[in-house]
């Protein structure tokens, strides 16, 4: 637990460093993005969806991909996506 002088001094650091880089100090272009004088982190970048994946959220609510339960027919998700180009292709 710190003591009280350690707090004030992190919070003092903390609102020099908030000020440096509201000046342009020591902050990346673009890595952060400031909205109403608070910080929010970096956008995560997302990795790129694989074709079944995209196959799959494309063509799921698709009746003809439902059981009546609501559940999805994988078995016959799989068959309909190895028809299409993406699903003919070998993997390496």
């Amino acid at each position: 637990m710190p003591t009280k002088s350690e707090r004030e001094y992190y919070r003092e650091g903390y609102a020099d460093g908030l000020r440096d880089q509201r000046r342009g100090f020591g902050a990346t272009a673009g890595a952060e993005r400031y909205v109403a004088g608070s910080i929010l982190p970096p956008k995560k970048v997302k990795r790129k969806m694989s074709a079944w994946n995209q196959f799959v959220r494309t063509h799921s609510k698709k009746p003809r991909f439902r059981y009546r339960n609501g559940k999805l027919n994988l078995k016959k998700m799989a068959v309909a996506f190895r028809k299409t180009p993406a699903g003919r292709k070998k993997k390496r």
